[in-house]
Formats: C-alpha cells, structure tokens, sequence
C-alpha cells in the first residue's frame, strides 16, 4: 500500500497516540476507552503495521545508564561517493554508529555517536571511522544537552 493510500480516521489516531505515548499500553484499556473489542484494535494494528505507517515496537536504552556520556554527531567527507556503500557496511560493524544519514551539503554522511567519554569517541574516530578506505575527514560535534525527542505528532 501507498503512503498516499493510507487512510487512517479517528479510532487509529486514538490508538496511535497511545501506543506511542507508551507502547505497554494494554490494548483492552484502549478497546474500552474508544468503545471497541480487542479484536478489533489488534486489526486496526496488523492494517497499520502492514501499511508500513508503524514499524514495530521497541524498548528505548538510556545509553547515559550504561555509561555513554558522550553523544556526538560526525559529519564524514568521503573522497569519492561511489565509496558510500562501502564505507556504510563499514560502519555497521562499529557498535557505538547508531545512526547514518546520506545527505546533501558538506558532508556525504552524518553519523549519530554514542560513546563513553570524549577520550572514547577519539579512539572510535582514529582508530575505526578515520581508517576506513574513502573517508577522507570528518567533522564532529558533541552534544552538550538534548531537549527535544519526539516522533512526527498523529
């Protein structure tokens, strides 16, 4: 199905803004709550998810629990753009890339870092993203603080 396609009315935008307020939200409070069985709301679930509007559910990790206290976003300069697939199967294998984004401007890639302290995201930098064949530098900023964390609103 097409994104122009989906057609979502007020049951499903009901159910989505509870499941993605807190996606343990059991599906029998929301049934009674718009008036509807729990048959019904698992429907409404499986069309959505099979739309590709919802991309399955998932438990956040505070990496600042686990000891990341560095956040960094690195903006890599490739010396060639065919190299991009090669450089992004790359890094998939450094852990600590939690995301990547092709992009346009500057940098060919702009990656999101988590690592345990600055000396850390140094040794991510030297030793695994910088020796990568066709990363020609990077450019990177820390994090100081993070005060907005949302998805697209229903």
């Amino acid at each position: 199905m097409k994104e122009s396609e989906l057609k979502i009315d007020g049951i499903d935008k009901v159910i989505l803004k509870h499941l993605m307020k807190d996606a343990r939200t059991p599906i029998l409070s929301i049934a009674r709550e718009i008036g509807v069985s729990g048959a019904a709301i698992h429907q409404r679930l499986r069309k959505l998810e099979s739309s590709g509007l919802i991309e399955g559910s998932k438990f956040h990790v505070n990496p600042k629990v686990l000891g990341y206290e560095t956040l960094a976003f690195v903006g890599v300069y490739l010396d060639a753009a065919s190299r991009y697939i090669t450089v992004i199967n790359q890094f998939k294998d450094i852990p600590e890339i939690l995301e990547s984004h092709y992009t346009t401007g500057n940098w060919s890639v702009l990656l999101k870092i988590a690592c345990k302290n600055n000396e850390h995201l140094m040794t991510i930098l030297n030793q695994q993203i910088q020796t990568i064949k066709g990363v020609a530098r990077t450019e990177t900023f820390i994090s100081l603080d993070q005060h907005i964390n949302r998805q697209i609103s229903i």
